[in-house]
């Protein structure tokens, strides 16, 4: 069931790094990515795969981890992820406002994450990161704009969610025993009708 597939797709920033994602399988990741619809038709995401070891090394230290654990400076070796997704913007192709594009990366990274927990692999989408950076390292090309990083691989971690206590309170924390808690609104906070709307 599709509610069971989201349910499961959690954010995750812990990682078995020395076991790695096959090829074909991030191959079938892209193709589920691009399957995804976009605003005019403009399929301007392109798709770039880093599984080299020393490039990931010289990689990870661009990244910004967990906004809510600032005490927490992202996974230590042996834990960090075994592949990493650089979603692009190719200017050429873009032709609406840039903006049109985030729809289609939501759509996108979603489907690749949805695909992966398939398979037991698991992401942390990651958009604090120096665009400038990230393409020196990468040498792309200026036509492209490095919009967000998906990193990936194999979760050693637990992600259990939650509901939203009674002080509101929506940051993500660990727990003693490195679980990661993940504080949910309820359904019905979110649900608006009609009378949500009546004047008083």
């Amino acid at each position: 069931m599709i509610d069971n597939l989201v349910r499961r797709t959690r954010t995750v920033r812990r990682f078995e790094e020395d076991k790695p994602i096959r090829q074909e399988l991030l191959n079938q990741l892209i193709d589920l990515a691009r399957l995804g619809g976009s605003a005019r038709n403009a399929q301007s995401l392109k798709y770039l795969v880093i599984t080299e070891r020393e490039v990931r090394e010289r990689f990870f230290p661009l990244l910004a981890w967990a906004g809510y654990l600032p005490h927490w400076p992202g996974p230590e070796a042996g834990e960090r992820p075994s592949a990493y997704v650089v979603c692009l913007l190719d200017s050429t192709l873009q032709k609406g406002p840039e903006t049109e594009a985030h729809f289609d990366l939501g759509i996108a990274s979603q489907n690749l994450l949805l695909g992966a927990a398939v398979e037991g692999v698991f992401g942390c989408r990651i958009g604090a990161f120096s665009a400038d950076k990230v393409q020196r390292l990468l040498n792309v090309p200026e036509r492209y704009k490095a919009i967000l990083v998906i990193a990936l691989g194999y979760p050693a971690e637990k992600v259990v969610l939650e509901e939203v206590g009674e002080d509101g309170d929506i940051r993500y924390w660990h727990d003693e025993q490195g679980v990661h808690h993940v504080p949910k609104r309820k359904l019905a906070d979110l649900l608006l009708g009609p009378s949500d709307f009546a004047e008083n």
